[in-house]
Order: structure tokens, then sequence, then C-alpha cells
């Protein structure tokens, strides 16, 4: 570690094959003062391994969680593109994504499908589950060099396109996603962040926006694999809801799907190789009530298992990146 990022020596910390970096610690009931005490070193144990686990902080509190996001971060994203509803605990705080508890989030980096995208996630958990829920990170460049390679070409090549429809029924909603129902304002940030739209004709909107699939780390330059193509795709989804999806809306009325970038479907042969290879390379360990966690969103990949019981985990969004800076294979337009 560079000079003055140092932890003191209540801490220890533990590499082991299949599981997260975890750093063991004692914050003696200062959480908040704790992290700020040591964010050097905690965003430099992040630059180094692309993730953290921190066990041992007791975090227990909606604030203090709170203070101890601010703490390690210059300010928190407000989120925008939400496939999925949140509540808001605080500003640029929130909960965790209402993804059903029996279904398993597979491996993906947050919005990757935005113009401007999280470096940094933090996760805090205030109630672990009473089984399963294993919080899963995986190397984006390891990705790369597993993947099969005629899959990976075209990906660099064409990159990805994410189609999305919104109503009131599933998912966000237009206003959870935009911040805003005002159909002005919402086009006004597709047109700026490269969201073909279509107004239909029940007052629903479906959007188009083509992604690069690899992009560079803002700061190493090491090329990544950075999408959600497996993950928001229709065939990641549990058969039965696909299913019950496809009878209510259509297949074109699916709440999210993945395509190529030139519009042709992906199958479901292709959403499960990439699957296999994340399986195959993931790092998992479910998150205990007061651990927290701080993922390089460009670097790792990022999943959740399926859990029994209540679990209850605040996030939050920091050091954004544009990803035009970023080298990106295909032309974004924003």
């Amino acid at each position: 570690m560079a000079p003055g990022t140092e932890l003191n020596s209540t801490s220890s910390f533990d590499l082991q094959d299949g599981k997260p970096p975890t750093l063991h610690t004692d914050a003696g009931g200062e959480a908040p003062t704790w992290a700020a005490e040591h964010r050097a070193a905690l965003r430099a144990m992040v630059a180094e391994h692309g993730s953290i686990l921190v066990r041992g902080l007791g975090l227990s509190e909606r604030s203090e969680v709170g203070a101890v996001f601010r703490n390690l971060a210059d300010g928190l994203m407000i989120e925008r593109e939400a496939f999925d509803a949140r509540n808001v605990d605080s500003e640029g705080v929130y909960a965790a994504s209402k993804w059903p508890p029996t279904q398993q989030m597979c491996s993906h980096h947050e919005l990757s499908y935005g113009c401007e995208v999280p470096g940094l996630m933090m996760f805090a958990c205030l109630r672990g589950p009473t089984a399963g829920g294993e919080t899963g990170v995986a190397d984006a460049a390891t990705m790369l060099t597993a993947l099969p390679t005629e899959l990976m070409a075209r990906f660099e090549r064409e990159g990805w396109t994410l189609v999305r429809s919104y109503n009131d029924e599933i998912g966000a909603s237009i206003s959870e996603s935009f911040g805003t129902d005002d159909r002005a304002a919402v086009e006004a940030y597709c047109r700026a962040n490269a969201i073909e739209f279509d107004w239909q004709s029940d007052g629903g909107l479906r959007t188009r926006q083509r992604r690069s699939a690899i992009i560079n780390h803002p700061v190493t330059g090491q090329r990544c694999w950075f999408n959600q193509i497996a993950f928001l795709n229709e065939w990641t989804l549990d058969p039965e809801v696909r299913e019950y999806l496809v009878e209510i809306y259509g297949t074109d009325g699916l709440p999210f799907n993945t395509q190529y970038g030139n519009g042709d479907p992906i199958g479901a042969d292709v959403v499960q190789a990439i699957n296999d290879v994340y399986e195959a390379n993931i790092a998992r360990e479910p998150l205990r009530a007061g651990d927290l966690m701080i993922v390089d969103n460009i670097r790792t990949a990022h999943s959740r298992e399926a859990f029994e019981g209540e679990r209850e985990v605040l996030v939050a969004m920091s050091d954004p990146v544009r990803v035009s800076d970023c080298s990106p294979t295909v032309e974004l337009g924003c």
C-alpha cells in the first residue's frame, strides 16, 4: 500500500480462493469515524483487488450507513434508468433491488447501459438472510480471456442493445427510472443519453440503447467486460415468469431484453455461456449483519444468490465515470 494508507493493528486481511478479499476489523462502535480515517486504505485495497468485504464494523443504523457511504466517497450518485424499483432511504442511499428473493441476480455491472456509470458500488448489510443470499464478485478482465473467442469478438465489434418497455405494472415505472413522468423531460434525457424512444398508445414507453460491451478501466486502462447482456436478457428470467410476461405483453413488450448491437436476438445458449464463465470465475460470501462491501463497478461484476428470510441491504453509488472516456468499441452518441 502507498504511504498513509496503512490500517491499524486491530485489522487483518484475508485472501481465500472462492471468497471475496475480506478485511476483518473493529470499528469500536464508531463506524463512520473509522471509515473516514481509513478511507485512503480502503480505496487502495479496492483499487488493488477490485472489491473488498469489510467485516466487523457492526453497522446497525440507517443513518450510520449513510454516514459511512459519504465518508468513503466524494458525493453519492442519484440513480437514473433503474430497471427495478428501489426504496430511497436518503439522498443517494437506496434499499437493495426488490428482485424476488427466490431468484438469482446473476453477475452484472451496475447501470452499465448508461452513458455515465458508477465507478464504485457500496453495500451495507443491516440484516442477513437465514439461508443463501451470497454476494458474488467476478473479475471483468478475466471474463474477457475466458469467454469464447468468437462470441467476445462479436460483442466487441457490435456492442449490445438494451430494449425496455415501461409500464405501471411491472419493473421500474417511468417516473421511478427517469425521476419524472413529464414527457418533455423524459425525451430530453433520452436524447442527451443516446436512447431511442417511442411512446405507446397506452401511455407506456419503449426505449432502445446501443452500448459497448467492453471498455477500458478509467484509471488503469485495463480492458474490461462491462455490460448486463446476460442479466437483462429474457432467457435469464425464471421460465414460468418469462412465459407469463410473453403471454401478457408479447416478446416485444418485455420489461427488458438484450440483443446484439445490430438488433439480432441473443439466444439462450449465449446467455448460458456467459453465465457459465461467470460461475467458473466467481468468489462468493453471504453478507452478515454489520458488513460493508465496496466494489469497483468497472473492474468487478457483482451478483446475489437466492435467499430465505429477511435480507436488508442498503446501496450507494459514487465516482461517476463517462463511458465515452473509456475507449468504448462502438460509437455511443453521448
